[in-house]
């Protein structure tokens, strides 16, 4: 029968084994012997890009198809509440129903819309309007005016008397949720319950104001020249998807249907905003509740942070990159040491590590994590009569060596003493 035999390992050299005595302990050079390994999982550049190179492509592809169904299928977006609009917050179902109901609509850039003496204008953005446009809607006298979520401006304009509810007050704005009329105006009436809500406004000296939240009406009503102006808080009633939920539908077509013709303003959302009108923010449509709640949930969050800070999660076992002996460790440490002539840490080391091993097998209690050195020399001198008490103290408390020759006797002279001890 044949094999291979092993080939017997090389042997080491005597200027790679270095000085055979412990580690010290204390803070000192990095004694982590993994840098010195030859072995290392760190990834290369290739190897990286190889790791790499198939999900960028796959990324890639995805882009690229993400980008051709949107060039192919891009279809016309208008903005909310655009009664051209099949989207969600579009505004075409309510302005299919009045058609079906045998009104005539008209969509139009002209701000005025032509009045006709019985007719509905819809104005859905009334502050980009300048002022010689408000002027201009205020003088040709429809029989119905509709503002959604008019400024101060458009409402001294179309709407005297009636100011937004912040000035007198009260909160400026209100979230959307079912809420009952309470009011005696006809349209509201007969629809109920509607969803509404949005900006708050008060209702003048000769208005009237229904859907009451807080101190102030999603809707008012007031009277004008020829008919009357109707200001909304909110136009999100009229929202293709909201217009099935409470009495929404009822409350549009009241709205926007008591005239035979309604004509829809179509705004330029690119003009800018007139001089002295102020962009809305997402503050204006946050509730003063809800700022409130915001800063009470953070104020709860830093207390828990506060709370689980002081606590360790539990202890990980993480799997070492290199496995190193623990000779090569020894002796990689002690190169450092004698490299860095730390003679004196390199005793102390030594003189500790014997102290902390002899305590214990004489019954020598520790203080403070250290044994006493005067209570450790009598139980030596004790378990070991022969050996004075001077040498012993001078052994583990002396001194620290002048020469390696002078720290490798101290190394035997400890270990002799440690094998006396026990085994006296």
């Amino acid at each position: 029968m044949t094999g291979t035999t092993p080939a017997p390992p090389a042997p080491r050299s005597p200027a790679d084994a270095g000085p055979t005595s412990p580690p010290p302990a204390g803070p000192d050079p990095d004694p982590d012997p993994a840098g010195t390994a030859t072995t290392s999982l760190a990834l290369t550049g290739r190897g990286l890009w190889r790791r790499a190179r198939w999900y960028l492509a796959v990324l890639a592809v995805l882009l690229i198809g993400a980008t051709a169904v949107a060039a192919i299928g891009q279809d016309r977006r208008y903005p909310p509440l655009d009664p051209r609009s099949y989207d969600r917050d579009g505004a075409h179902a309510v302005l299919a129903l009045l058609e079906h109901q045998g009104l005539k609509t008209d969509l139009t850039a002209d701000p005025t819309g032509h009045p006709t003496g019985a007719d509905t204008l819809v104005l859905p953005e009334p502050d980009l309007l300048s002022p010689a446009e408000l002027r201009a809607v205020a003088a040709a006298r429809h029989s119905r005016l509709v503002l959604i979520a008019p400024g101060p401006a458009a409402l001294s304009a179309l709407a005297p008397g009636i100011r937004s509810s912040e000035e007198d007050g009260g909160a400026p704005y209100a979230s959307v949720r079912s809420t009952a009329a309470q009011c005696s105006l006809t349209e509201a009436v007969r629809a109920g319950t509607a969803g509404i809500g949005g900006m708050l406004y008060t209702n003048g000296s000769r208005g009237e104001g229904c859907y009451p939240r807080g101190h102030g009406y999603p809707l008012v009503s007031t009277p004008a020249v020829g008919g009357d102006v109707i200001v909304l808080g909110t136009g999100a009633f009229l929202h293709n998807e909201e217009l099935a939920k409470d009495g929404n539908a009822a409350l549009a077509l009241g709205l926007l249907g008591s005239q035979p013709h309604l004509t829809w303003h179509l705004p330029d959302y690119t003009a800018p905003l007139p001089q002295g009108t102020r962009n809305k923010t997402f503050g204006d449509y946050v509730p003063d509740g809800w700022r409130w709640a915001g800063y009470q949930l953070a104020i709860a969050a830093v207390l828990t942070a506060l709370w689980r800070g002081r606590r360790l999660g539990p202890v990980i076992s993480e799997n070492l990159p290199v496995v190193v002996r623990a000779a090569e460790t020894t002796e990689g440490r002690a190169r450092l040491y004698r490299r860095a002539k730390a003679r004196g840490r390199a005793a102390e080391a030594l003189r500790r590590a014997t102290a902390h091993r002899l305590a214990p097998a004489l019954g020598v209690p520790l203080q403070a994590g250290e044994p006493d050195p005067d209570t450790l020399c009598a139980a030596v001198a004790d378990r070991l009569p022969e050996q004075p008490a001077g040498d012993v103290r001078a052994l583990l408390f002396g001194p620290p060596p002048t020469d390696d020759a002078a720290l490798l006797r101290l190394a035997d002279d400890l270990d002799a003493l440690e094998r006396q001890v026990r085994n006296p």
